[in-house]
C-alpha cells in the first residue's frame, strides 16, 4: 500500500487531515478484476430464474424476452452515453455510481413480486453494468504492470465468460438447493457490492480529470481512423460469439427443459456455466499463446460446437448437446481473449474507455437483438424451429469470422 500523505495548512491551527490510504497498483488490479467478475456474475444470475418467474407469474416467452431485452437496452444506452465518462472525470466516481445503482437493482430483484418490478430492476442493472464494464476494463489497462504487458487484455478476455458462468451456475445451485430461490442470490450479490464499494474507496485514481465530460455524454461511436480496419476485422467474431451467448442466457434453460427434457433448475445454470466456463478456462490457458492461430481456430470451433449442439437438439439427445456446448465455449473463450487483447494493444490511454465502449456495444447488440428475435419467434412458431434457425445463423457468422480473419491476415502480411 502506498504511504498516506499529510496535508498541512501553514496559516491555520486546524489539525492536519490525513488522506485515505490507497491500494498499491498490484492489489488494485486484483480488486478491479474481482469487481468485474462480480458485475458479470450479477448480470447472468437471473437466467436460471426465468423459468421460476414464468411458473410463479404465468407469463409468456415473449414477456421473458422483454425482461431480457430491457437489460440490454439499458446497458447499450449506458455504453453509448457513459462509456467515455471515466476518461474525463476519473475512474473512481463512475465506478462508485455504477456500484450504487447496481445495489438498487439487486434490492429490487430481491423484493420483486411481479413483472413490472423485475423489468425496472433489469433496466437499472443494465445501466449500471454498462457504466461499470467500460470503466473496469479501462482501469485494468491503466493498472497493467509494465513487466506483463498482456495481462490486462487477458483479464478483459477471461473475466466476462468467467463471471457469467459463476453467476448462472451459482444461482442455479441456490435455486435448486437453497432457501428462498428468488431472494437469496440477490442478497448475496448485494453483500458483494458493499465490499466492492469499500474496495473502490481505497483504489488509486488512474485517470486524470480533463475537460469535455458533458460532451462525452452525447451518444457517439468514434473509432480513430488507424484503428477502424482492425476493429472491422473483429466484428464477425464478436457477432458470432456474443449472439451465441445471448441464446444461452435467454433461451438456454428453456431449450434444456423443453427440448431435452431436463427440468432441474440446476440444469439452467449448468447450461450457461458449461458454455461460459469453457470459454473462461480457454482464455486463461491460452493467455500467453500466439494470438494468430487462436484467431483462426476460435471461430471454427464456435461454428463446429454450435453444429454439434444442434444435432443433439434435433435428435433429443443430451450428450451431443453438452459436447457441442463445451466446444462452442472453447471457441467463445478464444474469441474473447484475442478480440479484447487486440483492442488493448490498439488503444491510446485517452481512447480506452471509448474504444472499449464501441466493442462492447457491438458485442451486446449481437447478444441482444438475435435473442429478442428468438424469443418472439419461439412464441409465434415454437422453440424447436427457433433454436434451429438461430444455431444456423451462428454457424454462418462463425464461418464468416474465419474468412474475415484469413483475409485480414493476408492483407497485413502483404503490407508488411
Amino acid at each position: 500500500m502506498t504511504p498516506s500523505t499529510t496535508v498541512t495548512d501553514r496559516t491555520s491551527t486546524t489539525p492536519a487531515v490525513r488522506s485515505p490510504r490507497r491500494l498499491g497498483h498490484a492489489r488494485a488490479f486484483v480488486a478491479i478484476a474481482a469487481i468485474f467478475v462480480l458485475f458479470m456474475a450479477a448480470s447472468s444470475a437471473p437466467s436460471p430464474l426465468y423459468v421460476v418467474y414464468q411458473q410463479l407469474w404465468a407469463f409468456s416467452p415473449t414477456t421473458l424476452t422483454v425482461v431480457f431485452a430491457v437489460y440490454v437496452v439499458g446497458l447499450v444506452c449506458s455504453l453509448l452515453t457513459l462509456g467515455a465518462l471515466s476518461d474525463h472525470i476519473g475512474r473512481r466516481p463512475v465506478l462508485g455510481a455504477a456500484i450504487a445503482l447496481e445495489a438498487v437493482s439487486l434490492v429490487l430483484f430481491s423484493v420483486a413480486g411481479n413483472v413490472t418490478v423485475l423489468l425496472i430492476a433489469r433496466v437499472l442493472q443494465g445501466i449500471a453494468t454498462g457504466a461499470a464494464m467500460t470503466t473496469l476494463g479501462a482501469t485494468l489497462i491503466d493498472l497493467n504492470p509494465p513487466h506483463a504487458p498482456r495481462r490486462a487484455g487477458v483479464v478483459n478476455g477471461v473475466v466476462p465468460p468467467a463471471g457469467l458462468a459463476l453467476g448462472a451456475l451459482g444461482c442455479g445451485i441456490l435455486v435448486q438447493y437453497g432457501p428462498a430461490p428468488t431472494h437469496l442470490v440477490f442478497e448475496l450479490l448485494l453483500g458483494g457490492m458493499v465490499l466492492a464499494a469499500v474496495a473502490v474507496w481505497t483504489l488509486p485514481e488512474t485517470s486524470a480529470r480533463r475537460p469535455g465530460a458533458r460532451h462525452s455524454l452525447i451518444p457517439k461511436l468514434g473509432v480513430p481512423p488507424l484503428i477502424r480496419g482492425h476493429l472491422l476485422a473483429l466484428v464477425p467474431i464478436l457477432l458470432a460469439s456474443w449472439a451465441l451467448v445471448g441464446l444461452y442466457l435467454s433461451l438456454g434453460p428453456s431449450i434444456a427443459a423443453g427440448l431435452l427434457g431436463l427440468h432441474s433448475h440446476l440444469i439452467g445454470g449448468l447450461v450457461v456455466g458449461l458454455f461460459c466456463g469453457a470459454g473462461a478456462l480457454t482464455a486463461f490457458v491460452f493467455r500467453a499463446a500466439d494470438p494468430h492461430p487462436i484467431q483462426l481456430w476460435s471461430p471454427a470451433l464456435l461454428a463446429l460446437g454450435t453444429a454439434v449442439s444442434l444435432v443433439g437438439v434435433q435428435l433429443g439427445i443430451v450428450w451431443p448437446a453438452i459436447t457441442g456446448t463445451v466446444i462452442a465455449g472453447i471457441g467463445f473463450g478464444g474469441a474473447a481473449l484475442t478480440s479484447f487483447s487486440a483492442l488493448v494493444k490498439l488503444a491510446a490511454p485517452e481512447q480506452r474507455g471509448e474504444l472499449l465502449a464501441v466493442a462492447l456495444v457491438i458485442s451486446y447488440i449481437a447478444f441482444s437483438v438475435p435473442a429478442v428475435a428468438a424469443g418472439l419467434a419461439s412464441t409465434a412458431w415454437g422453440l424447436h424451429p427457433t433454436a434451429v434457425v438461430y444455431a444456423a445463423a451462428v454457424i454462418l457468422f462463425g464461418v464468416l469470422a474465419l474468412v474475415a480473419r484469413i483475409v485480414r491476415g493476408r492483407r497485413v502480411a502483404a503490407e508488411a
